[in-house]
Formats: structure tokens, C-alpha cells, sequence
């Protein structure tokens, strides 16, 4: 029991640790922080090796994205077809003419990495796996995926099917863009009913969400080609870290080698927030507004990935467009350039604090009252 509990405090405490002793049980490693993009540490990161299971953070990015985009909702039911209820590998065992809720199978993806859902809902959304995979390459080509190619949607080993590390950080990267998928990513265990009452137990493969803090996500991996794969993602302080082990041997090595990435992480960098979204920025004329200004605000905190040990100092510069009415909330403005050294290091947009209407006829007038009469 002492050993145990020496274990969960180890984890709990970000260490600092040497990056050439790295994630040395893994063929291939990289750990990245989130909001710059930054890479912190990477070992062979570009190397094609089958990703496994990881597959499915692309499945379940596009399905974020066509949720967001309301092709799909939560709510819809799917039906299962032959195709899905024969998948192999792991899997929640769902018949086929059966219905399941697209949130339903959501979450045995993400908990129970179930290759039966991801089918089922790849052919919900895209009609057939085929195109749904089209889209899946489609979509690494957008984001710079440079040595990734999807045959399948749930990745069990099949020719030509690849990613790398680093590829698989920016997928990840791309799926924590939709916070909602934290809600079923951080479910350690969980019943799924089925529509004839039966119902399975679904336990979270990645075991760190429950032992390491800070851990909410996302994705485990296991075949024999691939090895024992994990892109993990962990937030403390305001930092967000995303790390990806490849072809570790066991999945003892596979957590060793994540624990120590992470741990690096946290213990070597922080995020410096600069300005936050309830700085004042001032205000900004609104052409043929109700109100003839609006207070600005940036869309999201401006901040630099700084060392644990620095303190760097910054500027800032604000440059807003021209603005007729309306105008509302979300909408972008102008941008804050934070400055280090004579140099923007970074770039965050602006928008308005409040919605504008249009001002109709009677606002003018009395505008055009006011000014002749006070001259303001």
C-alpha cells in the first residue's frame, strides 16, 4: 500500500528532469505545448510508424467538427450497420439494425476506444468509411501533417497506414480546439446501455487520467505492429501540455516514457499570461452605431512560453480596423501584438465587449440634436 501511495505522489509532482533521458523505451517521442504550437522535446519525431488506436483522435476530431458544424447533432440516432457490428479489435459489441446516439458512441470511442462506433459513425456522417477516410487526409493535409496516411478509421494495422509523432501532436492539438471533447475523454469508467437492455462496462484505456494530474485526455494504442502508442494531454498552471510516445515495448514503458515527457514539461516551462480577456484596452469608434463607441477586449489571453526560471518583460501594440455597425461580440476587430526585444513574438485578435445595432433615423437626430446643441 506505501508503494502506492509513494507512486500517486511521484505523479502528482512535476520533476525536473534531464531531456536527454527522455522517453528512452519509445522508437519515436515529441511533447509539445499547446498554445504556441512550441515543441519542447522530440526524438525521432517524424518517423512513419503505425499509430494503433491513436488513429481515432482524427476520427473524433472530424466528428467534433461536424458536430460544431451541425451536420451532426449529439442527439441524432445511428444506426448500426452490418459493416460496424463486424469491426474487429476493440470494441463495445454493438448489433447491427440497432440505434445508438451519436453522443452515445462518442464516448465509446474516447473511453473504450471502440473500433464498432468509430465505424458507425464514420458512415453517419461521411456515408462510408472510404469517405470518411478521404476527409481524414484531407484534413492532415490542412494542418501540416507531412508523414500521415489514414486507410482506416479506427487503426488497426493496415499497408499504408501511418502517422509520426509530431503529425500526431498536431491532430490532438487541432481535436483539444473543441473543448467539449474534455467531457468524454476525462470519464475514467462508464456504462453503455443498449437499446435490448443490455448494457457494457467501458473502462478508460488511458490510465493516466486518473494517476497523473492535470491528465484529461486523449488517446491509447496497441497492435503488434505498432506497439504501445499514447498521445496524452495534461494541463497545470494555466500550461497545457500535449506529449505523444510511439512503439514503446509494454505498457509499463509506454506510461514511463509519458510521465517523464510531461514531467519535463511542467517542471522546466510556464505560461506567462501578458494581458487577459478583462484587460481594458480602450475604446473604438463605431461608424453609424447606436452608441457611438465600444470597449474592446482580445478574444483570449495573450501569453508566452517562458522558461520556469524567466522573467521577460514585454510590450504591446494595439491596431484596430475601421468599423461600421453592426457589430457584435466575436467578431474581430483588430489584433495585440506583444512585443519582446523590438520584436512581436506573438499575435491575438480583438473584438467588441458588447453587440452594436445599426443606429436608425431617430438616433441620428438626436445625435446631430446633441451636437448642436452641447457640441459633443
Amino acid at each position: 500500500m506505501k508503494k502506492i501511495i509513494i507512486l500517486l505522489l511521484l505523479l502528482l509532482i512535476p520533476v525536473k528532469v534531464n531531456a536527454n533521458e527522455l522517453a528512452k523505451n519509445s522508437v519515436s517521442s515529441i511533447l509539445m505545448e499547446y498554445s504556441s504550437g512550441n515543441i519542447l522535446y522530440e526524438n525521432n519525431s517524424d518517423e512513419e510508424l503505425s499509430p494503433a488506436s491513436m488513429t481515432k483522435v482524427m476520427t473524433m476530431l472530424l466528428i467534433m467538427e461536424a458536430l460544431e458544424d451541425e451536420k451532426i447533432k449529439l442527439s441524432d440516432m445511428v444506426v448500426v450497420s452490418p459493416n460496424a457490428a463486424r469491426m474487429g479489435g476493440s470494441q463495445v459489441f454493438l448489433e447491427a439494425g440497432s440505434s445508438m446516439s451519436v453522443e452515445e458512441l462518442l464516448k465509446a470511442i474516447a473511453i473504450a476506444s471502440a473500433n464498432d462506433a468509430s465505424v458507425a459513425l464514420a458512415e453517419h456522417i461521411s456515408g462510408s468509411t472510404t469517405a470518411f477516410v478521404a476527409k481524414m487526409n484531407e484534413k492532415c493535409r490542412a494542418i501540416g501533417c507531412t508523414n500521415t496516411n489514414f486507410m482506416n478509421v479506427h487503426g488497426l494495422d493496415e499497408s499504408s497506414h501511418y502517422s509520426s509523432a509530431k503529425d500526431m501532436a498536431k491532430i490532438s492539438r487541432e481535436l483539444l480546439k473543441h473543448e467539449d471533447i474534455l467531457k468524454y475523454t476525462t470519464i475514467y469508467e462508464e456504462y453503455l446501455n443498449k437499446p435490448d437492455g443490455t448494457s457494457t462496462w467501458m473502462v478508460n484505456t488511458n490510465k493516466l487520467i486518473r494517476y497523473y494530474s492535470g491528465v484529461d485526455g486523449l488517446k491509447t494504442g496497441f497492435t503488434s505492429d505498432a506497439g504501445y502508442c499514447l498521445s496524452a494531454s495534461a494541463e497545470r498552471n494555466n500550461m497545457r501540455l500535449i506529449s505523444v510516445v510511439m512503439k514503446a515495448p509494454t505498457t509499463k514503458a509506454r506510461t514511463d516514457d509519458t510521465v517523464e515527457l510531461l514531467n519535463y514539461g511542467f517542471g522546466n516551462f510556464k505560461i506567462k499570461i501578458i494581458l487577459d480577456t478583462k484587460a481594458d484596452l480602450g475604446k473604438l469608434e463605431v461608424i453609424g452605431g447606436k452608441e457611438k463607441t465600444v470597449n474592446l477586449k482580445l478574444t483570449k489571453d495573450a501569453t508566452n512560453l517562458e522558461n520556469i526560471n524567466e522573467e521577460k518583460k514585454y510590450s504591446y501594440k494595439i491596431k484596430t480596423n475601421i468599423v461600421k455597425a453592426p457589430v457584435k461580440v466575436g467578431d474581430i476587430v483588430g489584433k495585440l501584438e506583444v512585443i519582446e526585444n523590438n520584436k512581436v513574438i506573438n499575435q491575438v485578435d480583438i473584438t467588441v465587449s458588447k453587440n452594436v445595432k445599426k443606429a436608425n433615423i431617430w438616433d441620428l437626430y438626436k445625435r446631430n440634436l446633441n451636437f448642436l446643441l452641447t457640441g459633443a
